[in-house]
């Protein structure tokens, strides 16, 4: 299957409507990849999903769909922008620690910066002077302390920044933008010299396909992606009801620290963030106490590798069918799949014969998937399918030469 294929199925895949993160893993982890899943035929489909999903995935996709994808292949054919998989190496480990990664990734810029350690600097869109000063000057520094600075490219504290890490690049800085539309589109529009900038020097990253504009109910659900791909969020300015307290709440819930600025007490800007203190948030007063806390974790994370991230962080739970989370919640139209009691309590790994039948063959040795084709008689597409479920289950971890390492 040529690389443009397999891009197509995955295009496929996901602009199926009624198809959302949640119901494209559960299918993934029960078909294998996407093209085994639009091979797979509606009667197999329709025991997973609503008969219309299963009636679209098991049919040819429409002129809208088509159009679709062939503007993301041509959009994708272009210098530095990538269509980035769930099965790809380049796709950001950190990502598939949390609950909800995206099966598919938009990005525009210096992909290698997915792999490096980042913190996030967030807060409010009507920043003060002090707030946007104070921005900048703790991205710069934990930037050329090595960490990538990632935000939303929303006006105020995300725009300070990007801002304050981008004036480092090349030598030192890096910045990663996160936005809630597509990425052939720039919201705020004031903001497009930024994202050029940062297509330029950094990379602009979005889970949603071209053409989608900013809908406000997208960025809550962006803000999950900024929290999952750092080490820890540092919210600068917020009021009781901001959208940064949002993402301080994913990054508490995704296992990430979280710093918070006090400010004045009669400031509204300072008490979204004394809010944060009050309940757990590490309170700092320079990017010096940032540093300290998260130096073993920049240790274990080295800048140009993926996230060291443990074993047990890439849990089956990426194929979860039982996720209340509020950001993966499937349309109404999708009736999801609801999984016997068996099936609940059973690993990817034991409810697949091919999964455990490489296992076996991997031993404890890096392996090639040529290898692997050798020692199983299974075909290359088969394998790749039952790798990814293992690697997100975390039985088995890709290393940088494209070969894999089993870890049990």
């Amino acid at each position: 299957m040529s690389e443009r294929d397999d891009l197509t199925a995955w295009l496929q895949l996901m602009l199926t409507e009624g198809v959302g993160s949640q119901t494209a893993r559960e299918l993934l982890g029960r078909f294998g990849l996407p093209d085994q899943i639009l091979a797979a035929g509606f009667p197999a489909l329709q025991k997973c999903v609503s008969e219309k999903i299963a009636l679209a995935l098991s049919s040819q996709p429409d002129a809208g769909m088509r159009a679709q994808i062939e503007k993301t292949l041509a959009w994708a054919n272009q210098a530095n922008n990538h269509v980035l998989t769930l099965a790809d190496a380049d796709y950001p480990r950190a990502l598939l620690s949390i609950s909800d990664p995206p099966p598919l990734l938009y990005a525009k810029g210096r992909i290698e910066l997915l792999s490096r350690s980042g913190i996030a600097i967030v807060g409010s869109r009507n920043a003060t002077a002090q707030g946007v000063q104070n921005a900048e000057r703790f991205a710069q520094t934990l930037s050329a302390a090595g960490l990538c600075v990632i935000s939303g490219l929303a006006l105020g504290i995300d725009a300070a920044a990007h801002n304050g890490a981008a004036s480092l690049v090349p030598e030192h800085g890096s910045t990663i933008a996160i936005t809630g539309t597509g990425l052939d589109l720039v919201y705020p529009a004031r903001h497009h010299l930024l994202a050029h900038k940062i297509a330029e020097q950094g990379c602009l990253l979005s889970e949603y396909p071209l053409g989608t504009a900013a809908i406000a109910s997208n960025f809550p659900r962006r803000n999950r992606l900024i929290s999952g791909m750092s080490l820890g969020v540092l919210v600068v300015e917020a009021a009781l009801q901001s959208g940064s307290l949002i993402t301080a709440r994913s990054a508490s819930e995704q296992g990430r620290d979280v710093f918070a600025i006090p400010g004045s007490i009669h400031s509204p800007l300072a008490k979204g963030c004394h809010q944060l203190i009050r309940q757990g948030a590490k309170l700092v007063e320079s990017a010096q106490d940032i540093l300290e806390e998260l130096n073993p974790l920049v240790r274990a994370s080295p800048r140009q590798n993926h996230a060291d991230l443990p074993a047990t962080a890439l849990s089956s739970r990426v194929f979860s069918v039982n996720s209340e989370d509020e950001y993966d919640r499937a349309p109404p139209s999708a009736q999801e799949y609801k999984p016997t009691a068996q099936e609940s309590n059973s690993t990817p790994q034991e409810s697949n014969p091919t999964a455990q039948h490489i296992m076996n063959a991997a031993a404890h040795d890096p392996t090639s998937v040529d290898q692997l084709t050798e020692r199983t008689g299974l075909s290359a597409s088969e394998i790749q399918a039952a790798l990814l479920i293992l690697e997100l289950d975390g039985k088995i971890e890709r290393m940088p030469d494209g070969r894999f390492q089993r870890l049990v």
